[in-house]
Parts: structure tokens; C-alpha cells; sequence
């Protein structure tokens, strides 16, 4: 019998105690009344900060100028004694290195003078830069391991917030994190470049509609989704540990076939996890706003209201260290990885993108006139085009090991980038873009249908879940982005390509001016130009179909299939060109980027297979092996009383697992050989190349014949949970 997994369902009958027990009481009705308590933000500022020093942090965060060290000391007195009110102890520089996780290392405000004298001290220095060891964090390349200076640097526009951790209480700094020689090393500071390049490139153009717009800020609300499950179903699932999903496993006969869990109750377990949660990300002023069920069992999905993309994106940082830590109080774990469980359901993190200006205007909402219409249409028709220029970058920027078996699964986007953007657009583009030219009647007619835009906000036209990349009233959902994912990647590349874009439309546009255009004639002009050779990246069907795939062939769009070839763009003068021109990331740091993402592929995958690997020789092989030592036995005990016609079943079952067993150790042999050959390999990108082509295939085959051979091993003794335990047993 297998004592692991028996053990882990009998803890979970002893959790009962947990109901309603000490987490029933958590959370608070009155949200309001508690909302961004632990954060330095502008109540506190005003409250802790001279009026001169507040007015200039604000006018900073606006400008994103440095402040001086002067200043900095006062922010940093104000921020230190609103924090030690609240009974901190510690400060740390809360980064976000290329591992995709975040980083943080602990100081004391307790110091000693020079004369053994204690004080607690927290200067402006320490406020704005901090020297940690960079050499043990990914850098590609971009300095040896000897060279240990990395620094980490406020960043203002984010604001700093206290972190509790049982009793103890820590003030974090959000910071970026670079080199000795000023290079990126995380994942902000490219962000916050790509945010500056957008602003510039957008404000010209929203000037061509209203000269009072002086600042555009592009915004993001995500949508997480994630796996529940008991620890101990956890804990006894190695694969789940060392790789976030099961490398083994039968499906169970039933899971979310029933469409039966999509919004459906929420168990109550993790329903106090939930709201638990909620109390925990409010305090630091995330604002999470919605709760439910996802489709597949034990998936469920948490989402905020719109913020600024920097602050949007540490808040969906902190709000994952924060799950896992809430998580554990309930002896739950969530599971992050896209694709923790096969046969069903994955998980990705949905990032609805817009852009906002100084006046309050949604860029992508349509409004009540004809002239804010047409700016609508000039941000609407430019960000498609963005993506039809650049969709290889985008693709690229949500490539890694767990979305590559979410990607095209008949549940997610496909790895072909295209965009949906429903009837009432497709007509009013196509309307457009079929007179033959552009005059003043023609303008008149334009600006007439453009004054009888639906009201989009309204549900004029159905989502399609099957697009990477779809319009939903007043924004653009990227439903591609993974689970375990850093949004600021793919948003980097949203805001640089959208600005590029946008520079090249006010370069089009007034070149035509300058020839005696007027400016709604010209923006037309420019706009139908585009609508006509954006059509290729335009679809409205169904992106699961083998017929898309041909069709996105035929229309000359790209197909990465896997994590090495859309890696491989990064590599290419394109993406030089593409982060070059925007000044986000230099040719040195893009090189690094592309050797840390491959570098981790390749990781990830020889940990996956050696997982698999122990879990095969240690766990599988010596159960199945006793079990077919005992039917062994069974038949020769049948035959020594003349019974052996009655033997048929086990002899079939025998033989049955015996094919299995070849498989595995064909296949186990072969897997091997395949991981020797790509650790031999020294250029990164053919080592993922050969991971991906020779390991991972060798993978799969042996989790079949293993998952065969769970369907025929007695249940008493099959060692590893199964699917309908974990997926089900609540």
C-alpha cells in the first residue's frame, strides 16, 4: 500500500477543524475603511511629508525626473516614521530580477555611531539606491559571476508599502534593479522605458484632437487565474514540488466535461482563502474586485480594477507572494503554473491594456461625437497595425516552458498572433477602407459613419476566447499572457510597439498636411492606408481550428509553435531595431534578455525530465513490478490446480503491462540519450532546440504508457495522488 498518498487523504479529512474555525472571521465589510493602509501613498505622503517635499515627489512621479538627494532624505524621514508608527522594524528594496519572481533583502533601521551609541536610522541613501549581490541572479551574460555589484533604485511612481509576514513588518521600496554599468537586469526598468517612449509618442498625436493633452498614460487590468489544492495532496506529488505540474497522471473519467464548475459555488475552503486574500491585498491597496470559478476543477480566477501599468504590474507581483503566503495559513497551495494538470483547463493571465491622457479620455473608447469618434479610430486602427508589424516581438514576449503546453490546447489562444475585433468594427473598417480615395466628400462620408459608431461599452459585439488578441469595448484584452508570468514583458512590448506606430502615423500624417491636406482628410487617408494591409491580422472565427492555421498560413502570418522558435525573433535585426529605436533595451541588454529566457527553457525542462526520471526508477517501476510479480504468482498458483483456462484475465493484464513497461523503458533510455546530446550542446539556443524536439517527445510517451499502467495497477497500491483525488477530494 502506498502510505504517502493514503497519508495526504487522511490529513485531509482531518482539515474539517478549519471550518469555520480561526479564518472565519476574516475580512472586513467596510473595505473603505481599511484600503491601502499599508502604503505610502498619497494620504500618508500628505500626512508625513512637508507640503513642499509632497508637491515635489508628485511632480516627480509626473515628470519621472530623479529627485535630489536632499529631498530624498526628507521623503525618507517621513516614510521611516510613518512606518515605524505602524511598528516596522525592517526596510528592503522590493525588485523584480529575470527569474520572474521578486526580490527582497531585509535591513534593520537599528544602527550603531560611530561611539557604540544604538539609533534607528533610514537615510535618503538608503531610500534611493542599495547594493545587493547581483552575481547569484540570471544577467545573460551581461557581467561574470565574480563581478557580484548589482543596485537596486527607487522607483517613485510605484509606492512603498509595508509587508506582514506573521508578526513581523517590513517597509519594501519597489526599485529597479541594473548592473554596475547601468543595465537591465529586471523586468521594471524596461517597463518603465517603454512607458516614457509611449507617452512621447502619443501626446503629438492626441494633440491633433485637443492641444490641452500633455501626458498619456497607458493602463492595465489583469485577470489571474490559478489552481487550489490541499498541501498534502500537494507535498505528495514531487513533480508538483520541483516542477509545478504533474509530469504523470491519468485523467480522471470525470473533470470539466459537465461545464459544471465555470462560476459555479465556490468551495468553502477556498472561499475563506479567498476573502482572506481579498483583506490582505486591499490593506496594500491592490484593488481586487472580482472572484470565481474557472472551468477546469480546483481553477478559479481573482481581478482588480484598472491602475497605471507600472503600479498594475507590481500589484499582480505582490499579489502572487501574497497568495502563496495566505495560501499556506489554510494548508492549501496554489498552483501558478499554466498547466499543472493535463486533459484540462490551463491558466493565463488575461492583460487588458488601454491608454488614458491628463483630460481623463480613454483613448480606445468611442464617444459621443463625430471628432472624439475619429481620435477613437486613430488609436483603435494604430494599435492593430502595432500588432501587425510586430507580432512576432509580441509572441516572443510570452514565450516560456509552462505556456508552451497551454498555447493552442483547445482551451488558449494559439501560438498564431491575429486579432479580433467583432462585427460592428470589421464593417465600419471595411466600409472605410473600400472607397477609392480620399476627398472631401469622401471625409464627409467617413466622418458620417464614424458619428454612428455603436456604443461599444454596451456589449455591441460577443468576446471571442479564442483570440490572442480581441477588442472588448474599450480596450484590448492580450489573452496569451501565462499565468506564472511578469505582465511587464508583454506590456514592454505593447507599450513600444504602440509608439512606434504612433510615430510613424504622425510622421504619415503630416507629411500630407504639409502638402495642403487638411488634418481630417489626412488622418483619414493615412488610416484607410493602414486598415488595407492590416486585413491579414484580422479574424473573427474560431483560433482553435486546423483551418485557421492554414488560412494564417496563406495570409503570411507566423507560427511559433514553441517556446526555442519564438525565442529565436529576439535574435533577429528586427527586435535589435524594435527595442533599439525606443531607447528600451540596448543591443547588450536584449542579448542577455534572450540568453536568460533561454536559459531558463532549457533549466526547466532538464528538471522536468529528471523529475520524471526519479519518479520512474524510484516510485512507478517498483510498484508496477510487485504487481506484476503478483499476478505472476496468481497465475502459477492457478495452474499448479489444473485451473490455468481460468487465468485468462490476469495473462492478459500481464501481458498488458509488460508493453507498458517496454514502452517506459524505451522510452526512459531514449530520454536520456536525448538530455545527454543537449548538455553537450553549447549554443543555448540549439540546446532548447533539442530539449524541445528530442526530450520533450520522449516525455510525453512515457507519461502515457505510465498513465496506462495507473488504469491497470491495483489502487491500493499506486503511489502517487491521483487526478480525481487532487482535482476533486476538497
Amino acid at each position: 500500500m502506498s502510505h504517502t498518498r493514503f497519508n495526504a487523504l487522511q490529513a485531509i479529512e482531518n482539515r474539517m477543524d478549519l471550518l469555520p474555525g480561526e479564518f472565519a472571521e476574516t475580512g472586513n465589510a467596510n473595505i473603505a475603511s481599511y484600503f491601502g493602509e499599508n502604503v505610502f501613498g498619497d494620504e500618508a505622503m500628505k500626512k508625513f511629508l512637508p507640503e513642499g517635499a509632497y508637491l515635489s515627489v508628485k511632480a516627480a512621479v509626473h515628470s519621472g525626473e530623479k529627485l535630489n538627494r536632499e529631498l530624498a532624505d526628507v521623503v525618507a524621514a517621513g516614510m521611516k516614521e510613518w512606518a515605524q508608527e505602524k511598528n516596522c522594524t525592517h526596510f528592503a528594496h522590493w525588485f523584480q530580477p529575470l527569474t520572474g519572481k521578486t526580490a527582497e533583502k531585509h535591513d534593520s533601521f537599528f544602527t550603531m555611531t560611530h561611539d557604540g551609541r544604538v539609533i534607528e536610522e533610514f537615510t535618503g541613501g538608503a531610500l534611493v539606491q542599495q547594493e545587493p549581490d547581483g552575481s547569484s541572479f540570471p544577467s545573460g551574460g551581461m557581467r561574470s559571476t565574480f563581478e557580484a555589484r548589482g543596485y537596486t533604485v527607487w522607483d517613485p511612481s510605484s509606492p512603498a508599502f509595508i509587508m506582514e509576514v506573521g508578526d513581523g513588518k517590513t517597509l519594501c521600496i519597489p526599485t529597479i534593479f541594473v548592473t554596475y554599468d547601468g543595465c537591465a537586469q529586471d523586468f521594471k526598468l524596461p517597463l518603465l522605458r517603454s512607458h516614457a517612449f509611449l507617452d512621447k509618442a502619443a501626446v503629438p498625436v492626441c494633440r491633433l484632437f485637443n492641444p490641452d493633452v500633455n501626458k498619456v498614460t497607458a493602463t492595465l487590468g489583469w485577470e489571474q487565474e490559478y489552481f487550489v489544492i490541499d498541501e498534502a495532496l500537494y507535498n505528495a506529488r514531487p513533480d508538483l514540488v520541483l516542477s509545478g505540474r504533474t509530469l504523470l497522471g491519468r485523467p480522471a473519467s470525470k473533470h470539466q466535461q459537465l461545464e459544471d464548475h465555470y462560476f459555479g459555488s465556490i468551495p468553502e475552503r477556498v472561499y475563506l482563502l479567498m476573502r482572506d486574500l481579498e483583506t490582505e491585498s486591499h490593506k496594500l491597496g491592490i484593488p481586487v474586485r472580482t472572484r470565481h470559478n474557472e472551468v477546469a476543477p480546483c481553477q478559479y480566477e481573482v481581478a482588480p480594477i484598472f491602475e497605471e501599468i507600472n503600479v498594475a504590474v507590481d500589484h499582480n507581483q505582490l499579489l502572487m507572494d501574497v497568495m502563496e503566503r495566505v495560501a499556506r495559513r489554510h494548508k492549501l497551495r496554489v498552483l501558478f503554473h499554466e498547466k499543472p494538470f493535463a486533459g484540462i483547463n490551463g491558466s493565463g493571465k488575461h492583460n487588458n491594456w488601454s491608454m488614458s491622457t491628463n483630460t481623463g479620455v480613454n483613448l480606445l473608447s468611442p464617444g459621443d461625437t463625430p471628432s472624439r469618434n475619429l481620435r477613437f479610430l486613430t488609436f483603435f486602427v494604430n494599435t492593430i497595425m502595432a500588432v501587425y508589424k510586430y507580432a512576432d516581438v509580441l509572441r516572443a514576449s510570452i514565450a516560456h516552458a509552462g505556456n508552451d503546453h497551454r498555447l493552442g490546447a483547445n482551451e488558449a489562444p494559439p501560438a498564431i498572433i491575429s486579432v479580433f475585433i467583432g462585427e460592428a468594427m470589421t464593417k465600419l473598417l471595411g466600409q472605410i477602407a473600400n472607397g477609392k480615395k480620399t476627398d472631401d466628400a469622401a471625409v464627409k462620408r467617413a466622418i458620417d459613419l464614424i458619428s454612428k459608431l455603436p456604443n461599444l461599452e454596451l456589449d455591441n459585439t460577443d468576446r471571442n476566447r479564442t483570440s490572442p488578441f480581441a477588442f472588448t469595448g474599450n480596450k484590448f484584452e492580450i489573452r496569451a499572457v501565462g499565468s506564472s508570468q511578469n505582465c511587464a514583458g508583454p506590456m514592454t512590448v505593447m507599450n513600444t510597439m504602440m509608439a512606434l506606430q504612433l510615430l510613424d502615423f504622425k510622421t504619415d500624417v503630416d507629411k500630407l498636411m504639409s502638402k495642403g491636406t487638411e488634418k481630417e482628410e489626412a488622418i483619414l487617408m493615412v488610416l484607410k492606408n493602414y486598415i488595407r494591409k492590416l486585413k491579414p491580422i484580422l479574424f473573427e472565427g474560431n483560433n482553435y481550428s486546423d483551418e485557421w492555421k492554414a488560412e494564417a498560413a496563406r495570409r503570411g502570418l507566423s507560427n511559433h509553435a514553441n517556446t526555442p522558435e519564438a525565442l529565436a525573433v529576439l535574435g533577429t535585426k528586427h527586435a535589435e531595431d524594435f527595442y533599439g529605436k525606443a531607447g528600451v533595451l540596448s543591443k547588450t541588454e536584449l542579448e542577455a534578455l534572450l540568453n536568460v529566457q533561454l536559459h531558463a527553457y532549457c533549466t526547466k525542462l532538464d528538471i522536468e525530465a529528471k523529475t520524471l526520471a526519479d519518479l520512474v526508477h524510484a516510485t512507478i517501476m517498483p510498484t508496477v513490478m510487485r504487481y506484476q510479480t503478483e499476478l505472476a504468482n496468481s497465475i502459477g498458483a492457478l495452474k499448479a490446480i489444473g485451473m490455468e483456462d481460468a487465468a485468462g484475465f490476469q495473462k492478459n493484464t500481464l501481458r498488458a503491462i509488460a508493453q507498458h513497461i517496454a514502452v517506459v523503458q524505451d522510452g526512459m533510455e531514449k530520454m536520456q540519450h536525448a538530455l545527454d546530446a543537449a548538455h553537450h550542446v553549447t549554443d543555448l539556443q540549439e540546446e532548447a532546440g533539442m530539449l524541445c524536439e528530442a526530450v520533450k517527445p520522449q516525455m510525453e510517451r512515457i507519461r502515457e504508457a505510465v498513465d496506462e499502467l495507473e488504469g491497470i495497477v491495483d489502487d491500493q497500491y499506486w503511489p502517487l495522488v491521483k487526478y480525481r483525488e487532487m482535482l476533486f477530494v476538497r
